[in-house]
C-alpha cells in the first residue's frame, strides 16, 4: 500500500467514525458502489485521478451515486474521492473497507469478527464449499446468496452482510483471504486486534482470558481472540496476531530438535 492510499484510508475511516446514522443500509450502499467501481475501471479511474479538482470527482460521485445512494453513503464516497489514491484499485478496496467497518459500526453488539472466524473455518473444512465460492466460472450473485443461506439464523444481519458481499467481489482473492480481511477490519473498527490461537485442546474461559490479557498488554491494544482445536500441535500454544507467530508448541520445539539431531 503506498503512502497516498494509507493517508487516503486514514482520513477515509475518521469521516466514517465521525459520520452519524450509518445503519447496515449504509454499508449495503458501500458494498454496491466498491462493486460499480470494481465494474468500470473508467468510472473508478475518474474518481481516483488526482491530478483532477475534488470539486469536479465530487460533480461525478454526485451524478452516478447521488440519485441511488443514501446522503451518509454518498457523503462518504465523495470523501473517500477526494483523496490522494496510489492507484484506482486501491479506491476500491477503501471504498470495500468503509463498507465493512460501516457494518460493525452500525451493529456494535454483534460479534462480527467471531462469526466471520467462525464461518472461515467452516470454508476451511468444506473443500466443496471452498470450491464452489471460490471457483470464477460461478455466477457471483449466487455466490453471496449461498453465504446469506448458510449463515441464516447462524451469524448477525452484519456479519450475513459482510460475508456475502465479500462473496460477491472476490477481485482473484481466495475466500478465506476475503472472509479474513473481512475479520481484521470489523475488529480494527472497534479498536481490537485479532489474535488466532491453535492449541491441542479446548482452553478454558479462564485460559482464554489470562491469554488476552497477556496479549493486550504485551501488544498495547485490545485483543479479539479466536481459538482453533488442532491435535498436531501436541501441547503448548500457537499464537498469530497481526504478522506475527508465537510458537510455543511441543510440535515446533520437536521438529527444531530433529533438525539440530540432523545437522
Amino acid at each position: 500500500m503506498g503512502s497516498a492510499t494509507t493517508q487516503a484510508v486514514a482520513a477515509s475511516t475518521a469521516a466514517l467514525d465521525a459520520a452519524r446514522g450509518v445503519d447496515l443500509g449504509v454499508a449495503r450502499e458501500l458494498f454496491a458502489a466498491a462493486r460499480a467501481l470494481d465494474g468500470s475501471s473508467q468510472l473508478a479511474g475518474a474518481l481516483a485521478d488526482s491530478a483532477a479538482s475534488v470539486e469536479a470527482r465530487s460533480k461525478v460521485v454526485a451524478d452516478v451515486f447521488g440519485r441511488v445512494l443514501s446522503p451518509a453513503a454518498a457523503q462518504l464516497i465523495t470523501t473517500a474521492a477526494a483523496q490522494s489514491w496510489s492507484a484506482a484499485s486501491d479506491l476500491v478496496d477503501g471504498i470495500e473497507e468503509l463498507a465493512v467497518r460501516a457494518a460493525a459500526k452500525a451493529a456494535p453488539d454483534a460479534d462480527v469478527e467471531g462469526e466471520l472466524f467462525a464461518f472461515t473455518r467452516v470454508v476451511a473444512a468444506n473443500p466443496e464449499l471452498e470450491l464452489a465460492l471460490g471457483s470464477r466460472m460461478g455466477d457471483s450473485e449466487a455466490k453471496g446468496q449461498l453465504v446469506e443461506s448458510l449463515l441464516a439464523g447462524r451469524a448477525s444481519d452484519a456479519t450475513i452482510l459482510v460475508a456475502a458481499s465479500l462473496v460477491r467481489q472476490p477481485r482473484e482473492r481466495r475466500v478465506r483471504d476475503l472472509l479474513s480481511r473481512g475479520m481484521r477490519l470489523a475488529a480494527a473498527q472497534r479498536g481490537r486486534t485479532v489474535a488466532t490461537v491453535y492449541s491441542a485442546v479446548a482452553l478454558g474461559a479462564h485460559q482464554q482470558q489470562r491469554l488476552t490479557a497477556a496479549l493486550a498488554a504485551r501488544y498495547d491494544t485490545q485483543v479479539s481472540l479466536n481459538t482453533v482445536v488442532d491435535p498436531t500441535i501436541i501441547g503448548g500454544l500457537r499464537v498469530q496476531i497481526a504478522d506475527d507467530i508465537i510458537d510455543g508448541s511441543v510440535s515446533t520445539r520437536l521438529t527444531e530438535l530433529r533438525q539440530k539431531l540432523a545437522g
